[in-house]
C-alpha cells in the first residue's frame, strides 16, 4: 500500500494515464480528447507545475509547449514576456496579443492587455495552451490562448504547506486547504513571495490569495464561485541595459532607475461566478465577474521632457474597474452533430492620471482622464462527423470593441483630447480532421483573427497633434495550419504542425524617444513555422519530453520609423525579423522517478533575437541547463517532498529577455547566473 501511494505521488497525472489521450477544452469550449480536435493544443498538469518548482512564474512550466515562449524578465515590475507564434513579442510590459483565462474568466482586458502575475500556480490543476486559427473564437488579441484552471478540493479535507528559499534572498511560503462537504467542494490558497532580485534595484514582494467553491445543485446544475487577489507593493524596476552596460556588469541597474527610483505598485482583486445547467442532450452556462485593479508606476523620464505641455509625466496612476458577462449553450443535435453558441460582454473603466516624477517623488498633475473600453462578441461553433473517419469543425465570431476617453486635463497648450473609436471584425474558422485509426489524427485549419491597439498604444500621437492616436487601425490576420497527432505503439506521443500567418496592418512603433512611444500600422508581416512536441508515455521510471519551434517572422514591406534620443529617422527594410522573436527554440527534459526519489535535467536553446525593428542589434543565442533532485515520503494520510534545484547549471551569462525598440538602446534584460533553490512540500489528509 505504501509503495503504491508513493508511486502515484511521484508520477504526474499525465503519466498515470499514460496511454490516454489528454482531454482539452479551449479549442471547442467543451471537453474533447485532443485527437478529436483540429488544433494545436497542449495541457500541462499540476505535478509538472509544482513538483520541484518555485510556482511563481509561467516561465517555469511552459517550456515544454511548442510555439509558446515565456521569457522571465527578472523584473517583476514589468511582468513576463509571453508570445505565441510571435504574437505578443512587441509587449514591453504585461502580455499582449494572447488571451489569458483563469477558471474560464478573462485575465485579459477588453483592449487585449493582460497580466500573468495574477495566476495562482500553487493551486492550479492544469494549464491549457491553444495556438492557431481556433484562438480567434476568443475575439480580440487572440494570437493564442493560455487558460489556467484551479484544482477542485479532494474528497477528504486536506491541508498543504509549501516553503522554498534560494539565491538572491528569494523565498516563497504557501498554504492551501480543500475538501468535499456534501454537495460543496472548496479549495483556497494563500502565498507570499519575496526576492531581493538578481540585479540591483529589482526587489519584489508578492502576496496572493486564490479560492474556488463548487456547489452541486438540483437537476444537473452547479454553481462555481472564484475569487483571487494580488498585492505587489513598491516593486523595483532596474530597467534594461545597453549592450556595453550588460557586458560591464549584468547585475547593475541603470543610473536613471536609481535617480528616478523606478518602481511599480499593484493591487488587484477579482470575483466571479459560473452557473452550469445540464439537460438531456445540452448544457447552458452563464458567467459573471468583476474586479478592481490599481497601479502606480514611476518611470525614468528626464524632467525637461516631462515639462512639455502635452507630456503625461513620469508617474502613471490608474484606478481601474472591470466586469463581464457570458452566456454559452452547448448541444448534441444528433449523434454526428454538436454545436455551441455564446454571447460575451466585457468592459473596463479606468481613471488615468499622470504626474511629474521629480526624482522618485510624485509632482505636479500632467494628465487626468477617464478611459473606457467595452467589447461584445457573438459566436457559434459546430462539429459535424460526416463519415466514420472524417470530421468538420467550424466557427464564426462577430466582435465589436469600442474605446472612449474623456479628458479632464485641459490647460494652455494641452486642449481637450476627448474622443472615441470603434473596431469591428468577423472572424471565421474552418477545420477538417481525418483519423485513419484511433491513435492518429491528420488535420488542416483556416481562420482569421484581429488585434486592436491597447489603450497604452493609443495613448500618444506625434507632436504637434494632441490626444489619442485614433488613426491607428486593428491588425488583421489570416491563419493556415496543417498538423498530425499520434500516439505510437512504442509509447510515444507526437504532435507536429506547419503554419503560415499573414497579418495586415501590423501595429509597429512609429516614433520612440524620450520615454514616449507612438504607434502606426505597417503593411504586412509573415509568420511561417513548424512546431514539434514529443513525449514518452511509458509507466516506467524514465520520461523524455522534447519541444521544438521554428518561426520565420518578418516584415514583408519596408517602412520608416523614428527612434533614439535624440530621435533619428530609420528605414526598416522588408525582410527584417520581427523584434523579440527567435527563429528557433528547442526544449528538452530527461526525468527519472521511482518510489521515493526523482531527478531531472532540462535544457533550453534559444536562437539570437533581434531587439529592434531594423535588426541593428541582436541578443545572442544561448543554451541553459537546469537540474532538479527530490525525495518523497508518505503514507495513506500524509506526504512530504523535499527538493533541490540548480538553475543555469553551467553558470552562463546570457540575456533571457529583451525590451523591444527601447529608445535609449537599453534592450537587454540579463538572466541570473548559476542559482539554487531548496524547498519542502507537505500535505496531510484528515
Amino acid at each position: 500500500m505504501k509503495k503504491n501511494f508513493l508511486w502515484v505521488l511521484a508520477v504526474p497525472p499525465a503519466l498515470a494515464a499514460a496511454q490516454e489521450d489528454p482531454v482539452v477544452v479551449t479549442a471547442t469550449r467543451t471537453a474533447r480528447p485532443s485527437l478529436e480536435v483540429p488544433a494545436s493544443v497542449d495541457r500541462v498538469y499540476a505535478e509538472d507545475i509544482r513538483q520541484g518548482r518555485a510556482q511563481v512564474n509561467l516561465s517555469e512550466s511552459l517550456g515544454a509547449v511548442p510555439g509558446i515562449l515565456v521569457q522571465n524578465r527578472q523584473n517583476y515590475a514589468q511582468d513576463l514576456q509571453v508570445q505565441s507564434r510571435g504574437f505578443g513579442a512587441r509587449a514591453t510590459f504585461g502580455v499582449r496579443g494572447i488571451r489569458l483565462l483563469a477558471d474560464g474568466i478573462p485575465a485579459s482586458m477588453p483592449d487585449g492587455q493582460g497580466q500573468a502575475a495574477t495566476f495562482a500556480l500553487g493551486s492550479a490543476e492544469r494549464i491549457e495552451v491553444l495556438r492557431g486559427p481556433f484562438s480567434s473564437m476568443y475575439g480580440n488579441a487572440s494570437g493564442g490562448v493560455i487558460s489556467v484552471d484551479t484544482e477542485d478540493g479532494p474528497r477528504e479535507p486536506t491541508v498543504w504547506g509549501d516553503v522554498s528559499a534560494g539565491s538572491f534572498d528569494t523565498w516563497r511560503a504557501a498554504t492551501k486547504f480543500g475538501g468535499q462537504w456534501g454537495r460543496v467542494n472548496g479549495l483556497g490558497e494563500l502565498s507570499h513571495f519575496d526576492t531581493g532580485g538578481y540585479r540591483d534595484h529589482s526587489a519584489a514582494t508578492r502576496d496572493q490569495a486564490n479560492a474556488k467553491l463548487k456547489i452541486g445543485l438540483q437537476d444537473k446544475s452547479s454553481l462555481m464561485l472564484v475569487a483571487n487577489a494580488l498585492e505587489q507593493p513598491d516593486t523595483q524596476d532596474p530597467l534594461g541595459l545597453t549592450r556595453a552596460e550588460y557586458r560591464a556588469d549584468p547585475t547593475q541597474a541603470t543610473p536613471n532607475a536609481l535617480a528616478f527610483n523606478t518602481r511599480k505598485s499593484i493591487s488587484h482583486q477579482q470575483v466571479g461566478a459560473t452557473f452550469d445547467q445540464g439537460f438531456t442532450d445540452s448544457r447552458l452556462q452563464a458567467t459573471a465577474y468583476g474586479g478592481q485593479r490599481t497601479v502606480q508606476q514611476f518611470l525614468a523620464i528626464p524632467l525637461a521632457t516631462q515639462a512639455a505641455a502635452t507630456h503625461s509625466g513620469g508617474v502613471v496612476d490608474l484606478d481601474r474597474g472591470f466586469s463581464g458577462l457570458a452566456v454559452r449553450y452547448f448541444s448534441d443535435l444528433a449523434r454526428n452533430l454538436r454545436f455551441s453558441l455564446g454571447a460575451e460582454y466585457e468592459q473596463m473603466s479606468e481613471h488615468r492620471r499622470g504626474y511629474v516624477n521629480n526624482f522618485g517623488v510624485q509632482g505636479a498633475l500632467k494628465r487626468d482622464e477617464d478611459d473606457t473600453v467595452a467589447s461584445t462578441g457573438l459566436y457559434v461553433q459546430a462539429e459535424w462527423k460526416l463519415a466514420d473517419r472524417w470530421t468538420v469543425h467550424g466557427g464564426l465570431r462577430s466582435s465589436h470593441v469600442r474605446f472612449r476617453t474623456q479628458d479632464h486635463f485641459i490647460v494652455p497648450g494641452n486642449p481637450d483630447d476627448s474622443g472615441e473609436k470603434s473596431y469591428d471584425a468577423t472572424t471565421p474558422v474552418l477545420g477538417l480532421l481525418f483519423r485513419p485509426n484511433e491513435r492518429t489524427t491528420f488535420y488542416g485549419t483556416f481562420g482569421r483573427g484581429f488585434e486592436t491597439p491597447t489603450f497604452a498604444e493609443l495613448a500618444n500621437v506625434n507632436p504637434p497633434a494632441t490626444g489619442l492616436n485614433f488613426g491607428l487601425e486593428a491588425g488583421r490576420s489570416r491563419h493556415l495550419e496543417a498538423g498530425v497527432k499520434a500516439i505510437l505503439p512504442a509509447g510515444l506521443r507526437v504532435n507536429a504542425a506547419l503554419f503560415s500567418i499573414v497579418t495586415e496592418n501590423e501595429i509597429v512603433v512609429d516614433q520612440s524617444s524620450g520615454g514616449r512611444a507612438t504607434f502606426r500600422n505597417a503593411g504586412h508581416t509573415d509568420r511561417d513555422g513548424v512546431e514539434i512536441g514529443a513525449e514518452t508515455l511509458s509507466t516506467g521510471p524514465w520520461r523524455v519530453r522534447v519541444a521544438y519551434t521554428y518561426l520565420d517572422a518578418v516584415f514583408r514591406e519596408s517602412f520608416n520609423t523614428v527612434t533614439g534620443t535624440p530621435a533619428v529617422p530609420v528605414t526598416v527594410p522588408g525582410g527584417s525579423q520581427l523584434p523579440g522573436v527567435p527563429k528557433s527554440v528547442l526544449y528538452g527534459d530527461l526525468r527519472f522517478q521511482k518510489e521515493q526519489f526523482y531527478a531531472w535535467l532540462e535544457g533550453l536553446y534559444k536562437a539570437r533575437v533581434p531587439v529592434n525593428d531594423q535588426n541593428s542589434e541582436f541578443a545572442d543565442a544561448y543554451t541553459t541547463l537546469n537540474f532538479v533532485v527530490g525525495l518523497l515520503q508518505g503514507s495513506a494520510r500524509w506526504s512530504v517532498s523535499e527538493f533541490m534545484r540548480v538553475d543555469n547549471l553551467t553558470d552562463k551569462n546570457y540575456v533571457g529577455s529583451v525590451v523591444v525598440n527601447d529608445a535609449n538602446n537599453r534592450y537587454y534584460e540579463p538572466s541570473p547566473r548559476r542559482n539554487y533553490t531548496l524547498g519542502i512540500q507537505a500535505s496531510f489528509r484528515f
